[in-house]
């Protein structure tokens, strides 16, 4: 690739008080990384990664970033958020000791190590906040390119934003799209799919998205050689440049430690993408990484000596300093009183910050050390009693379970004496309890006001006029209604958009509503879902479709450790309410007919996971997540979009609840519980067990995740005394978690006169043909024969036993 050639419209002096305050705010950000590695191996922290090494070019990258802007980014991109004054030296400590205090580490209230960054989009309230007028990041995960995704949705947001003029109204979330998604990643990271999937989407899309690799030549301690073709990701991605006859990206290459030129590349390259809305890729090399990967090895153990002593000579900070003094912008005595006042601040910052942190610690280690004192005072214990107060006083840097440790192991030494001694240390264990799940805990879903919880029902309107049609026609009605009312809706996916999707639920809706409403996607699950994420971030409302449930997989990692993540991670301070629509259930076939539910219920907690029984009650439950600030999975039952269906009257307007399920069928004998494509199963085999005198209680949950929240289905088993779980997931997972939640949460157990059933799916997939789909997931005889021998437990003489 040729050097980078700027143009002197991009090329200007750069005043002293900038280079020097630059110079200032590199010189901060490597003494945080110094004394950050410090504090680790002290015990004041439990694992560090910095950003040394990376300064001067991310301070470049933040000369570009304007308020609007996004940032998807890395865990070494501490210079460019402190550059932008987004993430301050105490923030940066806060976050290395964990702090549970968002005023005090905004970017998590500690639930995430250090190096992961975030803004508060959100107001307390769970409302937006002026975004167009902000400096915005993502927040930040630790897996390597799962930043990648939902950059593709940042910079996809800037181009609805822009080309579709309904949206020009919401001047809250964009400046009518002159917006840039900036991301960052680092060099051995390319290597991961994740990274080409979302690299060839952007380039498809033509969408603002300026992508930084940050080059220092290793992974951990493996080099370049052994992670990209040729050992030049700059060689790799030119297959991606822009010519005159095909669009692509702008490429530009760039040392990590020449300052000037990465003050001009940025700048061009910026004022290129945030007009033109044409993608940019700027190869950093050349950098460095002073103290290795991280705190948990030595970068010393796998680089040669003449590698450290390149690093050591190349110095980004180091050449800057050279820099300024050769161009006689400034002294080495000022140079040195700039690093000396850097060194101090960091370390007063320091100490601020972890004063602050065990502030709160020493305040409730004091409560008890006195609860302890007195209760020494009237205990038989009090040898024990004070054993662990001196234990308790004496703690090294003592953390909030140190305290509530030693407060239960007290109340176990008092376990035997009057209720009153004790009464002042139970109320305390029960408050810090309580503390700590606020700490720890909380925002795994919205606790605002647009809670999905808190949609109020509106139930379906028919009317003698109301046609019967099949199941995807009701779906399509309800789906035009929701554009035409918001603007802010959009569906994405493989074939939604010409066709309609593969059963006709979009048909038509493209030509009516448009392209940029209602979109075809390549077949990239994972970019698809990262489409969603970042274009919800900003403020929009995508539905964006996995054709089969059974792809899931593709983009399992992203749905779980980014989405489902989010709002927990940031302690409700970013949400991405957005809606994934899929199909599964009974089809025939090993990869079209899944149901998965386990693998979604044990990894997607944080998102609601839907389960209609037919498109009626989906087109409910689209119009339920759409009021809310929610993200949810909808699973419509694969054989269901040819039954035939009335559309109510309110199609765009009627809501279904969540974690309330409704009784299909009242019985008294026993209780089946299922969901989806099966309910229709389960009503064919109670019809049958009616005629052998056994009444059937069928209950669909309509969503596993919230599930049964006001015990609808304990009132069941109180009047049958029996139940059966039933459904198309292998044995183990989704109903052996509904067997959890009624048994051990809703206490059903207490009810039962014989034991509680499963009937799942076999443990392989669904072989092919209609005979592959009976023998491989249940079918009416089955359900019949297990609710059969229920009763056959129960009352062996009327039901005698049939093998």
């Amino acid at each position: 690739m040729m050097e980078l050639t700027v143009t002197k419209d991009y090329k200007r002096d750069i005043a002293k008080e900038e280079v020097l305050n630059d110079y200032r705010i590199a010189c901060e950000s490597r003494q945080a990384s110094l004394f950050g590695r410090k504090e680790v191996f002290m015990g004041k922290a439990k694992f560090g990664i910095f950003g040394d090494g990376k300064e001067i070019a991310q301070i470049a990258m933040a000369k570009a970033f304007k308020p609007g802007d996004y940032r998807s980014g890395y865990y070494r991109d501490q210079t460019f958020m402190m550059a932008i004054g987004e993430h301050t030296l105490k923030h940066y400590f806060a976050q290395l000791y964990a702090h549970p205090d968002v005023e005090k580490e905004p970017a998590s209230a500690g639930r995430l190590m250090n190096g992961h960054f975030a803004t508060r989009i959100l107001n307390e309230d769970g409302t937006w906040k002026d975004l167009s007028n902000a400096y915005n990041s993502s927040s930040d995960i630790s897996p390597t390119a799962a930043q990648m995704p939902r950059l593709v949705g940042l910079g996809y947001a800037s181009k609805l934003y822009r080309q579709n003029p309904q949206l020009h109204q919401f001047t809250q979330f964009s400046n009518q799209g002159n917006e840039i998604a900036f991301g960052t990643i680092g060099n051995a990271s390319t290597a991961e799919g994740l990274f080409w999937e979302a690299v060839n989407a952007i380039g498809v899309l033509q969408i603002p998205v300026l992508l930084s690799i940050w080059d220092d030549g290793y992974g951990i301690s493996v080099p370049n050689e052994y992670q990209i073709t040729k050992t030049d990701i700059s060689k790799v991605l030119e297959g991606f440049r822009r010519t005159k006859e095909d669009k692509g990206f702008e490429l530009f290459k760039v040392k990590g430690w020449d300052y000037e030129s990465l003050y001009h590349t940025y700048v061009k390259a910026a004022e290129l993408c945030r007009t033109k809305h044409i993608p940019v890729i700027i190869h950093v090399e050349e950098m460095t990484q002073p103290q290795g990967h991280s705190t948990s090895g030595s970068h010393e153990r796998y680089k040669s000596k003449e590698r450290l002593n390149w690093e050591s000579e190349f110095d980004c900070i180091k050449k800057m300093r050279e820099w300024i003094l050769e161009n006689n912008i400034s002294e080495s005595k000022e140079l040195d009183s700039i690093e000396y006042i850097a060194k101090e601040t960091v370390k007063a910052a320091k100490h601020e910050a972890w004063d602050d942190f065990q502030e709160e610690i020493l305040r409730e280690r004091k409560e008890v050390i006195s609860l302890l004192e007195k209760l020494a005072s009237y205990s038989n214990q009090n040898v024990k009693i004070k054993e662990l107060q001196r234990t308790l006083e004496k703690t090294l840097n003592p953390l909030f379970a140190d305290i509530l440790r030693t407060a239960k192991k007290a109340l176990r030494v008092v376990r035997f004496e009057e209720d009153s001694f004790k009464q002042e240390i139970i109320e305390w264990i029960k408050k810090s309890e309580d503390r700590n799940n606020r700490r720890f805990n909380s925002h795994l879903y919205s606790e605002s006001y647009m809670s999905a919880l808190n949609v109020p029902e509106v139930k379906p309107e028919y009317n003698e006029d109301s046609p019967l049609v099949d199941g995807r026609e009701v779906l399509q009605t309800c789906f035009d209604a929701i554009l035409t009312r918001d603007p802010k809706v959009f569906a994405i996916g493989e074939d939604v958009g010409k066709i309609g999707d593969v059963n006709q639920a979009f048909s038509g809706l493209q030509a009516k509503h448009g392209e940029l409403r209602v979109t075809d996607t390549g077949i990239r699950e994972a970019t698809i879902i990262g489409q969603g994420i970042g274009s919800a971030l900003r403020g929009l409302r995508p539905i964006t479709e996995i054709q089969y449930l059974d792809y899931m997989l593709y983009a399992l990692q992203t749905l779980s450790d980014d989405l489902a993540s989010l709002h927990y991670r940031t302690r409700g301070g970013q949400k991405a309410p957005v809606i994934i629509r899929t199909r599964g259930h009974r089809l025939e076939g090993v990869w079209h007919s899944g149901s998965p539910m386990g693998m979604m219920l044990h990894s997607l907690r944080g998102i609601y996971i839907l389960v209609p029984r037919d498109m009626t009650c989906a087109a409910g439950f689209y119009n339920t997540m759409l009021q809310s600030d929610d993200p949810a999975i909808i699973v419509e039952s694969l054989n269901g979009y040819r039954l035939k269906e009335k559309i109510p009257a309110n199609i765009g307007e009627f809501t279904i609840p969540l974690g309330v399920p409704e009784v299909l069928r009242e019985g008294s004998d026993v209780t089946v519980v299922t969901y989806g494509s099966m309910c229709r199963i389960v009503m064919e085999a109670a019809v049958q067990l009616e005629e052998v005198g056994i009444s059937v209680e069928v209950i669909d949950v309509q969503t596993l995740l919230p599930f049964d929240i006001h015990h609808t289905i304990l009132e069941s088993v109180k009047k049958t005394n029996k139940i059966l779980f039933t459904d198309e997931d292998v044995p183990g997972g989704a109903t052996a978690f509904m067997l959890q939640k009624v048994l051990e949460e809703q206490n059903a157990f207490r009810y039962l006169d014989a034991n509680p059933v499963t009937l799942p799916a076999k443990e392989h997939r669904p072989a092919y043909s209609s005979d592959g789909d009976y023998f491989s997931k249940p079918n009416v005889e089955e359900v019949f024969e297990k609710v059969y021998e229920l009763m056959n437990d129960y009352s062996p003489g009327e039901f005698p036993k049939m093998y």
